[in-house]
């Protein structure tokens, strides 16, 4: 029988940890995209290979998805989506029409996300409260916490207007590794990171689950030991999925403890990378 993530989970008393010595947070985007995916994710979950999910709303298998995420008690936050266009039948056209123009703009130059633009305001106000609203709906509550399709919860629209619940736990930018060439934009960076350290909850570290190095991989399981770590991950692809469902991601991290995200201490914490 598979080893349960949820069993490592550090005791919680009214939303804080009792102890806090790190944990690792191995979260799966894209939950309810389409039924494909939504599959693979249930089944990765049901093994205990994830600790979390990132659910997509008005999308073609958010309905079931939530459905099974609320029966089979999966955590599930928010997964903000401006780029992907929406699929489902109860999405109006007005809010397609939203939707597509953000992504008309974010799309456009990589340079976009950084860029404030306040012909969009309206329209990101309105895309991010029509999502809060559905996934409430959905799943009988407000998200406590939230990250972005292609991040693009960290675009400048999204941050300087305000539109991140404050006190929640929300994906900050990946942690540079040894030996990786700083080409992204560090002034940007730095300043998403400021941002969300003020207002929100942050993970010290956050890192996608690929390559699949068996040594790169120890190393970021081996910082949550004494530091609070976030991987990504995507069953959706099929080297991730054949990862999750072996036995090789429980040795990796048996030394770690895992962790659902409300578990995550109310300070905010310190921007380490």
């Amino acid at each position: 029988m598979a080893r349960t993530l949820r069993s490592q989970a550090h005791p919680v008393t009214n939303g804080t940890m009792n102890s806090y010595s790190g944990l690792l947070i191995v979260n799966a985007d894209d939950w309810g995209r389409e039924p494909r995916t939504t599959s693979r994710i249930l089944d990765c979950a049901l093994r205990g290979a994830v600790s979390s999910v990132s659910a997509m709303v008005f999308m073609e298998d958010s309905e079931r998805a939530a459905a099974m995420a609320r029966e089979s008690g999966i955590d599930a936050g928010l997964h903000l989506n401006f780029t992907t266009p929406f699929s489902a039948p109860n999405c109006s056209a007005r809010l397609r029409e939203r939707q597509h123009r953000l992504a008309a703009y974010l799309l456009r130059h990589s340079y976009a996300r950084g860029v404030f633009h306040p012909g969009l305001v309206r329209s990101f106000e309105y895309v991010v409260a029509a999502q809060r609203d559905e996934f409430c709906r959905l799943y009988g509550a407000e998200p406590e916490r939230l990250d972005g399709h292609h991040h693009m919860h960290l675009c400048a629209n999204v941050l300087l207007g305000g539109l991140l619940p404050p006190g929640t736990l929300v994906r900050r930018h990946f942690s540079y590794e040894a030996r990786e060439k700083a080409t992204r934009n560090r002034l940007f960076r730095h300043f998403t990171d400021v941002m969300l350290a003020r207002r929100h909850r942050v993970v010290d570290f956050f890192f996608s689950l690929p390559p699949l190095e068996p040594n790169r991989l120890q190393r970021i399981f081996s910082l949550a030991t004494k530091h609070s770590v976030e991987v990504e991950t995507h069953p959706a692809s099929v080297e991730e999925y054949k990862f999750l469902t072996s036995k090789e991601i429980f040795r990796l991290t048996a030394s770690v403890q895992l962790a659902l995200p409300p578990a995550l201490p109310t300070r905010k914490t310190s921007i380490l990378q």
